[in-house]
């Protein structure tokens, strides 16, 4: 038995439904894990406490105080800029494709049509499996095709299994609500 879709549109979601054509039906929507965020965080606040140990001394006009806190500044900047991006990046699988859509000021929708995928394998690293993420490589016959790999697949059992019944079994999981 085939579980219950990931996740429909969640409250506030932008749809995606800009990059579907009328034709075909959105079945997944995701956003990449939340560990995607894990290394600019650690090194933000590992920055943070560090200048405030170095800078514990240092007297209040002193430029190298106000240079090491202006670098904690930019950090603190970039990581609120990665959140923007995941927050506002998305796996979509329609009943014909999968979209890879990335980017805040540029956007870049990478897609591959269902019918195209030939191989498909997920791999989980070690902390994949601890914090439950996974990574697609998708293949198609002897074609480059602009999506290939996806990084950080929130629950990828689930999702392996839910593609691999759109792509081979009788289509998509019914919804909760239609569940008897």
């Amino acid at each position: 038995m085939i579980p219950a879709p990931l996740r429909w549109r969640p409250p506030g979601e932008p749809p995606p439904e800009r990059y579907l054509i009328p034709t075909e039906r959105r079945v997944i929507s995701v956003r990449r894990h939340y560990t995607l965020l894990l290394a600019p965080t650690l090194q933000t606040l590992a920055a943070l406490f560090a200048v405030a140990y170095l800078t514990a001394g240092l007297e209040p006009g002193n430029p190298v105080r106000d240079y090491l806190w202006y670098a904690v500044l930019a950090l603190i900047a970039r990581l609120l800029w990665r959140l923007a991006e995941w927050s506002n990046d998305r796996l979509v699988v329609t009943d014909k494709r999968i979209l890879l859509s990335t980017g805040l000021l540029s956007r870049k929708v990478a897609m591959m049509p269902l019918r195209k995928v030939t191989d498909m394998t997920f791999q989980r690293p070690l902390l994949g499996r601890l914090m439950g993420y996974g990574q697609f490589v998708l293949e198609s016959a002897g074609q480059d095709q602009a999506l290939h790999t996806i990084d950080h697949v929130p629950s990828p059992e689930r999702l392996y299994l839910e593609i691999c019944d759109l792509m081979f079994g009788s289509g998509p999981a019914p919804a909760a609500d239609d569940e008897a």
